[in-house]
């Protein structure tokens, strides 16, 4: 297949052939074999969970480059536009490469008796754009699940870490937080080191039998030693084992996230990468991650979060509690039909601060449910819209100038309500 322009990268990636969301390792490990093996001549951090990935992968990318290492960062979904997905030293991957990688992805995939999926071609996109580019380790985040995932195509990662595991996926991963757990502990391998967050009990019992399984290290994150010095819009200054640092996201969770990184730097400098208390202290302090309790303008205030199941709202909920007690808040809110939906409203709808309204809003996705159906599960006064930017739109119309907005529900909305507020705002 001859792809000579970005159009014809994303018609292939996105191309009608591939199969949807089907998890295994078949396929990659083909697909990689006969791209040369690219992912073999790197060195990873592997990251599973159900919250917190992306975050926790940004800040460590982050230290890693503030390090001096020329580092590969892969995560999920993209919130403005696909080559988000491939970073190498915080740039995305340019169009010209990325056509250069799709042709040759494309050339192999079309040798595989079993079509990959998308995500697989993706994935095989990524590493070897990183082979290319000759990163000295990458940061690699789970898809879905971690086991039968197709990024654990690699090898024993230099770390792994598992962070806040909660119910998501279920029809994938099995409707119990326990089963879910024992398929992100997949990505523990023979003698590897793992660092994890604090989970329930029964979680973490998955985790600690599946290390003593693999003779893996594991080092848990002690919430008790998070000191929280000063929280503000425009970040939290913080102790964990060293004092005085920073990171620009907020929330509670974030901490534990920072916390994370923190000690899986500790276990890379133990394996030899050299990691300077400067180089940590930058590198979280100087973390971009879009959409994560993200402040878009500030009158009135309106943030956007990619909360999107009952674990991130309730990390939304409480970061609102801490650093906006009592103001009147809109919600503009938009959920896919596969999520614990009901959950989601009734948590927004209990919450005890000043809510004024929701927004209801239909995401553009074709797993969407639709905002007139959700406006059931709500309670509260209530207006539907099933145009995004009309909801958007009416946030700013009827706001005092006091209120706040936050969007959330759906990763799939936050691109585009950061558009249409940075387009308003110019």
């Amino acid at each position: 297949m001859a792809i000579t322009t970005i159009e014809g990268a994303m018609n292939f990636i996105y191309g009608t052939t591939w199969k949807g969301s089907v998890l295994g390792l078949s396929r990659i490990s083909e697909l990689v074999r006969l791209l040369g093996m690219p992912h073999r001549k790197l060195k990873f951090v592997h990251i599973a969970g159900t919250n917190g990935k992306g975050s926790t992968a940004a800040m460590l990318a982050s230290v890693l480059q503030a390090s001096g290492y020329k580092t590969g960062l892969f995560t999920s979904p993209f919130v403005d536009k696909f080559n988000e997905l491939i970073q190498v030293n915080g740039t995305a991957v340019s169009d010209d490469a990325l056509i250069l990688l799709a042709g040759d992805v494309a050339q192999e995939a079309a040798k595989m008796e079993d079509a990959p999926t998308e995500y697989e071609i993706i994935t095989a996109l990524a590493f070897l754009h990183f082979f290319r580019e000759e990163c000295d380790i990458v940061v690699l985040e789970v898809g879905m699940g971690g086991r039968i995932d197709c990024t654990n195509v690699i090898d024993t990662p230099e770390v792994a870490i598992v962070t806040a595991i909660g119910l998501d996926h279920m029809a994938q991963l099995g409707g119990t937080v326990e089963k879910i757990a024992g398929e992100k502990a997949g990505i523990i391998k023979s003698k590897g080191a793992v660092v994890c967050h604090p989970q329930v009990v029964s979680v973490e019992r998955v985790l600690r039998e599946k290390c003593t399984e693999m003779n893996a290290s594991l080092t848990f994150v002690n919430e008790e030693k998070i000191a929280l010095a000063e929280i503000n819009l425009d970040g939290q200054n913080f102790g964990y084992v060293k004092e005085n640092l920073t990171i620009p996201l907020l929330g509670a969770h974030q901490l534990r996230n920072a916390a994370g990184v923190i000690e899986a730097a500790e276990i890379l400098r133990a394996r030899g990468w050299v990691i300077s208390d400067d180089a940590l202290r930058s590198g979280l302090r100087e973390t971009v991650w879009p959409g994560r309790f993200e402040v878009l303008c500030r009158e009135p205030l309106f943030i956007v979060d990619v909360a999107h199941n009952t674990q991130g709202i309730s990390a939304t909920l409480a970061t609102l509690d801490k650093i906006l007690p009592g103001r009147n808040i809109i919600f503009l809110f938009g959920v896919l039909a596969d999520k614990e939906y009901a959950e989601m409203a009734r948590l927004l709808s209990d919450f005890n601060s000043g809510v004024k309204k929701f927004v209801l809003v239909t995401p553009e996705n074709p797993r969407a449910l639709p905002a007139a159906e959700l406006v059931k599960y709500v309670s509260g006064k209530a207006v539907v819209f099933e145009n995004l930017n009309d909801g958007v739109a009416h946030t700013f119309e009827t706001a005092a100038r006091d209120d706040v907005i936050i969007a959330l529900g759906s990763l799939s909305m936050v691109g585009r309500i950061r558009n249409f507020v940075r387009q308003r705002n110019t």
